[in-house]
């Protein structure tokens, strides 16, 4: 069951790549990620909120840094890896999970904002070894049903998404 009270602790790690392309693929709209990060704290205490991205080398998403910025989130870079061939890789995976592990005696509750099963042993690890009550929040029709099977809670964007998106077209009131 999962329980929600003012004084809990939580940390909120988002893998902004995995929620940008969700929305991408599934509504042609880009993500309002203030009002996620709002929505899936509820009143409860924020001890930090993360956004892992990816620079270009154009730059061009300097504009959504500072965005995630103004509304608190803070930013964790990597550049964008383009290996010979053409092929394009961006991960952070590996780097949210050390960053929720190494902060998780400091909270009682960790919120993922992704939707990919890779998380999976995290989740197990952090209510296992730490005791943090974890919760995932992505849009359901791209979210690993393994990954809702083993979080605390899940909350689904796509119950509601014309809340949580920008720009875009044909959603649900």
């Amino acid at each position: 069951m999962l329980i929600k009270h003012k004084d809990q602790r939580v940390g909120i790690f988002i893998d902004a790549q995995n929620l940008y392309h969700c929305a991408k693929n599934l509504y042609g709209a880009k993500v309002n990620f203030a009002q996620v990060v709002k929505d899936a704290l509820g009143s409860r205490a924020l001890i930090r909120a993360i956004a892992y991205v990816i620079s270009t080398e154009g730059g061009e998403e300097k504009s959504f840094f500072d965005a995630l910025t103004k509304a608190g989130i803070e930013t964790k870079t990597k550049d964008l890896q383009i290996f010979a061939g053409g092929q394009k890789k961006a991960d952070w995976d590996v780097g949210l999970a050390v960053d929720a592990i190494k902060m998780a005696p400091k909270l009682d509750t960790v919120i993922i904002i992704a939707g990919d099963g890779d998380y999976v042993p995290l989740v197990e690890y952090l209510k296992m070894n730490e005791g943090c009550q974890v919760e995932a929040v992505c849009f359901g029709k791209s979210t690993s049903a393994k990954l809702i099977d083993v979080v605390d809670g899940f909350t689904d964007l796509d119950v509601n998404n014309r809340k949580y998106l920008l720009g875009s077209v044909g959603l649900r009131r």
